[in-house]
């Protein structure tokens, strides 16, 4: 069991019942999954570079992306449908724990100007996105077999619609918030 998840067991799971007079543990809230989502429209066509960029997602994730197609075709783009349009990972259990402690106490405080994550990035259905423009500030990633910097998309499904306890959930699982007042 990794450290995160003894925390959210331990410490979160009895705060967020008090906090929020919740009576069952089971509707205490809970991340359900992290996914990773990164876009390699340019390099779609060339393999070295899709291969590259694979290698990485895989050795922060620790699992193997999957090469997302095209929907429709975008002529302006030069995009055909079925192309290859981006990778995703879906992390779940163990190694989303994992991923979310290496994110918020090594990844996020190595971003050069970081103020804090903004608390208005919750979705409809109190789901977080956080994106990232370089993918150099995971320890996995070696600077010297980087081809090209590229961003990734970070979101953290919560098993809540409450924005409120999902916001408070993320904030005692450490992710570190600017100071501004959460607003619905």
């Amino acid at each position: 069991m990794s450290r995160l998840q003894q925390k959210y067991q331990k410490e979160i799971v009895p705060e967020l019942k008090k906090e929020f007079k919740i009576k069952n543990d089971l509707a205490v809230p809970k991340v359900a999954k992290v996914v990773l989502n990164v876009g390699i429209g340019e390099i779609a066509h060339d393999k070295q570079a899709l291969e590259k960029a694979k290698n990485t997602l895989a050795a922060i994730t620790g699992q193997k992306p999957l090469i997302r197609p095209a929907k429709k075709a975008i002529a302006d783009f030069k995009i055909r449908k079925g192309n290859s349009v981006g990778l995703k990972v879906t992390l779940r259990r163990k190694r989303m724990y994992d991923f979310l402690d290496k994110l918020f106490s090594l990844v996020l405080p190595l971003v050069r100007d970081f103020q804090g994550a903004k608390q208005n990035a919750f979705d409809q259905d109190a789901n977080y996105t956080l994106g990232l423009k370089e993918q150099v500030i995971f320890p996995e990633v070696d600077y010297d077999k980087i081809d090209k910097v590229r961003g990734m998309e970070i979101s953290i499904v919560i098993s809540t619609k409450d924005k409120k306890k999902a916001a408070r959930l993320l904030e005692l699982m450490g992710m570190p918030f600017t100071k501004e007042e959460l607003g619905n």
